[in-house]
């Protein structure tokens, strides 16, 4: 499958695997620091499928799918987007795109079956992505866990239980043993305020708990398994670049002279934010969370020594930004909606936040109904350099950034997604806004590569660049797609509100992508 970015009468500037020529570059456009990697990711249960093929058993997210009314539609991720058997092709069309760096996920119960001994069947399978992804002059961006916890882990206790935290160094070394000479950059874990919170105090995601003290005693052993992650990798080898992402709000009060709503935004950013940011460079949880959950038992987890296990340097820092809230004391007549349930027990993630409410501000919204906001990403960005990852030395990449719409594909299924190329330009366009306030940001990967199983959404919603068709797997770049290659090949931003350029595509229908 081609995808044509220029009329053919114009004579081109060939850069890599995406054609350049002048009638590329916006009037307008903004100049994309050479050294700023550009990409996209996605993870392992949202994309993979083959279930139960060589030797992987099931996670978390399998039973939770498989539990009537937990996943809208009854969506599974049993075979997903099929990546496992069309990476090869997968990989070929991020060549296509220029993408100088990919982001996915090692899933644990395929790597290490049960939580148990090291499946060298699943090991093989990111053996032959890593391979490919580097013979296409992609760099590998590895994350060891984004949220599929092998079930027979979470029989035991999962997340709120220590043992979880050893198991989990176990898989990291194997995944290590076997990839380690390849892959520079290592991320632990993606988000784990989702891990602890939407899981196990929400019941949004799997497993599905609504306890506000498992949450917060899986927050401290998701850090703790991070921390340990990071000793255990670095002293295998000091040269590899170790971090984690972390997904972050930018929380305002709605009326700043209202101690009530001022209260509210600091619960939230303490609980979402802090939680995780103050552990890991600071070596210590905020007094002001730590009074707020006080009655919940978090302190009866942490041990002597785990927080210098938890403040281990690291080299990286993933930021996952998709949009910032403004919090009111009181509900509003009128809410922001991204909830789903499928009528089951849910409650606010938050363990201590009862009366820390969001308030739609008249932005527009994405197929989410998130708010769309990319000045706080610069906001968050500036506030982390300052407070965290600047006096640590850490560099700071976008790991995740990117929006749901309704796309409607025409009968190619091609995708002329407007909506979702303005957003992608104009968070780049917060992202430069912030490097030109001394942030060194070093990259931006795009949420997410593809069309996937998005958790207890299924596939109701779609946020990739890349249209799949579910029933005959045929992917298709959309005009997201085309632009974001464009990017990366002129290193020049469009303004937002620029027209999309004219695209041809191939004028054969796409192929089947399976090798």
């Amino acid at each position: 499958m081609t995808a044509h970015l220029t009329h053919p009468r114009h004579q081109p500037e060939t850069r890599g695997a995406t054609t350049v020529t002048p009638q590329l570059i916006v009037p307008g456009s903004r100049p994309v620091p050479r050294d700023f990697v550009l990409g996209a990711a996605t993870a392992a249960y949202q994309i993979e499928g083959a279930r139960h093929e060589d030797g992987r058993t099931d996670s978390i997210w399998d039973t939770f799918s498989h539990t009537p009314g937990a996943v809208v539609d009854g969506d599974t991720g049993d075979v997903a987007c099929d990546h496992v058997h069309r990476y090869a092709a997968d990989v070929a069309l991020m060549k296509t795109l220029g993408l100088q760096s990919y982001r996915f996920s090692t899933s644990w119960p395929r790597v290490c079956p049960d939580g148990g001994a090291v499946n060298a069947a699943g090991l093989d399978f990111y053996e032959r992505l890593v391979d490919s992804l580097l013979e296409g002059g992609i760099a590998p961006w590895l994350t060891l866990y984004h949220w599929d916890l092998p079930q027979a882990l979470e029989d035991r206790g999962g997340w709120t239980v220590r043992e979880t935290t050893d198991r989990f160094v176990d898989y990291a070394l194997a995944v290590h043993d076997r990839l380690g000479d390849r892959v520079r950059t290592w991320t632990t874990l993606n988000e784990p305020f989702c891990s602890a919170f939407l899981g196990y105090t929400a019941g949004m995601h799997a497993p599905g708990r609504t306890s506000p003290a498992d949450g917060l005693a899986a927050a401290h052993h998701l850090m703790l398994a991070h921390g340990k992650a990071v000793r255990a990798l670095r002293d295998r080898d000091p040269s590899l670049e170790l971090g984690l992402t972390l997904n972050f709000t930018v929380a305002d009060p709605l009326d700043p002279d209202d101690p009530r709503d001022v209260d509210g935004a600091r619960r939230i950013d303490a609980q979402m934010n802090r939680i995780f940011l103050d552990p890991i460079f600071r070596g210590a949880y905020p007094a002001d969370l730590l009074e707020d959950v006080r009655h919940l038992g978090l302190e009866d987890h942490i041990r002597d020594g785990d927080l210098a296990v938890i403040s281990t340097p690291i080299d990286v820092l993933g930021v996952n930004y998709y949009n910032g809230e403004a919090i009111g004391h009181e509900a509003p007549a009128s809410a922001l909606d991204d909830s789903v349930n499928g009528g089951r027990e849910t409650r606010s993630p938050f363990p201590a936040a009862d009366d820390a409410h969001r308030h739609p501000r008249g932005l527009p919204v994405t197929d989410m109904d998130w708010e769309i906001q990319p000045d706080g990403l610069t906001r968050l960005l500036v506030r982390l350099q300052a407070e965290y990852a600047g006096p640590a030395g850490v560099a700071l990449h976008v790991t995740e950034n990117g929006a749901a719409f309704d796309d409607v594909a025409d009968d190619r299924g091609f995708v002329e997604d407007r909506d979702r190329t303005a957003y992608v330009r104009a968070h780049l366009g917060a992202i430069l806004d912030a490097i030109d306030q001394g942030v060194p940001v070093r990259g931006y990967f795009y949420w997410s590569l593809l069309d996937n199983f998005e958790w207890a959404w299924g596939y109701a919603k779609r946020f990739g660049i890349v249209r799949v068709d579910y029933d005959t797997q045929v992917r298709t770049p959309k005009a997201s797609a085309l632009d974001l290659a464009r990017v990366i090949a002129t290193r020049q931003l469009p303004p937002p509100d620029a027209d999309l350029i004219a695209l041809e595509r191939h004028t054969d229908p796409p192929g089947d992508t399976r090798t």
